[in-house]
């Protein structure tokens, strides 16, 4: 039984869509039809990343549904989406850079890879491991700072009884996103805007990489175990003519978001307490000798410590597993249908395929 993405017909194979490589696509379409559908992903999910922002923030343990009724009651509708424009105009050269290093690294150390000897299984992996490293790490110089102002803004609450019961360590200091990173950049410089870099780096660089060569292998299999079923099934019923099964979009988005959802399970677990310390460092701050300081990474261990042992540090899983799934899910059917959509002209591609 073999996995194939050709076009030839042999027996018991199954005919996967071929990959699409970084030169391949037309890059103006690519970074256009990218911009607009990862917004609209984007408006999707935020109100999930807000409930995980001030689950993780919260001195207390409070449920899911307790902080979105209190949400609800005290800021309506709109207290779901604090801070969604300054997370909205860094997400296009955020997810720009990302993409870009991300293909640029898959089809380079692919290629060099399978010169190297590697099967094309274990090629796949490495390259989509060192992908998700590098773009993990070009998409933080962005992200970063916008993480630590839409952030902000996220859990502030307004003014009522919701800032001070739930979330007593921010107060409403900010009008907007440029007003955040005005007065950020007063008090702290530049060195402000990237506060938890480091610690941004160790949460996504290993996750992403993790995350994609677990897809491409998950992908794989889940392919592979399908064609034998198939290939079996046909079998019984041909006396062994085999199995020549092409499946339909329908198929495959389903096999993209169930690998997608395997690969976050697993990624959200391992990389939350790095989150949560990670959000604290971006959103709360400390006093010494009566004057705001940044934490430290230790200080704010400590602190999570202090208010719950460990499983603090684990505040805001359920909705961040949720997004994190939901998010890698839509994320990459929408991003496989992107770079199909972005392909070049159809006789440009044969040529490139046949090469």
């Amino acid at each position: 039984m073999s996995l194939s993405a050709t076009e030839d017909d042999s027996a018991s194979e199954i005919h996967i869509p071929a990959d699409i490589d970084w030169h391949m696509l037309d890059k103006s379409k690519f970074f256009f039809l990218g911009a607009a559908l990862f917004s609209g992903v984007s408006a999707a999910l935020y109100p999930i990343v807000v409930l995980k922002t001030r689950q993780q923030v919260s001195p207390t343990p409070i449920s899911c549904f307790k902080m979105s009724f209190a949400i609800m009651r005290h800021e309506g509708l709109r207290g779901f989406y604090r801070g969604f424009g300054t997370s909205l105009m860094g997400t296009i050269p955020a997810r720009a850079l990302y993409m870009t290093a991300l293909e640029v690294t898959k089809s380079n150390v692919g290629t060099a890879t399978v010169r190297l000897g590697f099967s094309d299984t274990t090629a796949t992996a490495i390259a989509n491991a060192a992908a998700g490293l590098s773009s993990a790490m070009a998409a933080q110089l962005v992200w970063t700072p916008i993480d630590v102002v839409s952030q902000r803004l996220m859990v502030q609450g307004c003014d009522s009884s919701c800032s001070k019961n739930i979330i007593p360590n921010v107060s409403n200091k900010y009008n907007n996103g440029i007003d955040a990173c005005r007065k950020i950049v007063r008090a702290d410089g530049l060195k402000g805007l990237y506060r938890g870099f480091g610690i941004s780096i160790l949460t996504y660089a290993p996750s992403n990489a993790v995350w994609w060569a677990s897809y491409s292998v998950a992908h794989r299999l889940i392919w592979g175990g399908f064609g034998s079923y198939m290939g079996k099934k046909e079998d019984a019923l041909v006396n062994g003519n085999g199995c020549n099964f092409r499946p339909d979009s329908r198929a495959t988005v389903a096999v993209q978001g169930l690998c997608a959802a395997m690969a976050s399970g697993v990624s959200a677990i391992i990389t939350m307490p790095l989150d949560t310390v990670k959000t604290r460092l971006q959103v709360l701050d400390g006093e010494e000798n009566g004057r705001r300081r940044p934490l430290t990474v230790v200080q704010t261990v400590r602190n999570l410590v202090k208010e719950g042992g460990f499983r603090a540090c684990y505040r805001g899983l359920a909705p961040r597993w949720a997004s994190m799934s939901l998010s890698a899910t839509t994320m990459i059917t929408t991003y496989e249908f992107l770079k199909r959509m972005s392909t070049k002209r159809q006789e440009e591609n044969r040529d490139l395929l046949r090469d």
